[in-house]
């Protein structure tokens, strides 16, 4: 059996506000139509713009930075994370174009920002006063495990494979490790951004009832 995605066209008399007009973070093609968007039930028939809006004002002090020098599709899963943690803003190091598919349209939702060198973002991190925290499990690197992650700050991830570059690994104030168990050499780089993101959600992000 096929699983329905979303929710089907509004049941009932639309809602309105107090001087009958449709409340403006709905969108009125949604309720006719329904919505099969990839949001949580909250924001269902809202306008893509008020969804932004509202997350606007919740969004979390870390960054996320991504080097896409190879076109690695484990992007998108990386900025699909990042979405889901609400994240500041996610940063494209390298090539402007990346593969999107992975993200499943929740980089629509997001803040991008594109810098062609590490030196770039370096110069964006430095005025705002943010650290670079690189992810790369490479000797030195201190175990994530017992590590403050300051509440502002970027999460820097390198490719699939190679890992986090040479000049990136520089620029950073720290460069964290999983620890691992198992044979594999490193995880998945989605999976990784997942569990540093949940990282420091369990140090800085409140509890949602």
């Amino acid at each position: 059996m096929t699983r329905e995605v979303g929710v089907g066209p509004w049941v009932g008399e639309w809602p309105v506000d107090t001087d009958g007009s449709l409340p403006g973070h709905l969108d009125a093609d949604l309720l006719r139509e329904g919505d099969a968007r990839n949001v949580v039930d909250r924001y269902r028939y809202w306008q893509h713009e008020a969804i932004v809006a509202d997350l606007d004002t919740s969004r979390h002090g870390f960054h996320v930075a991504v080097e896409n020098w190879g076109h690695d599709f484990n992007i998108g899963s990386v900025i699909r994370t990042a979405n889901a943690f609400n994240a500041a803003a996610f940063h494209i190091v390298g090539r402007r174009r990346w593969n999107r598919r992975g993200a499943m349209v929740t980089d629509r939702y997001q803040h991008e920002h594109h810098h062609p060198e590490v030196a770039d973002l370096v110069a964006w991190a430095a005025e705002r006063g943010l650290p670079l925290i690189g992810v790369d499990n490479i000797p030195g690197s201190q175990p994530i495990e017992g590590y403050a992650l300051p509440r502002d700050c970027i999460l820097v991830f390198g490719q699939e494979g190679p890992g986090c570059s040479a000049e990136a690994v520089a620029a950073c104030d720290a460069t964290l490790a999983i620890t691992q168990y198992g044979s594999t050499r490193s995880i998945n780089a989605g999976a990784a951004a997942a569990i540093v993101m949940y990282h420091w959600a369990l140090q800085h992000a409140a509890v949602k009832d």
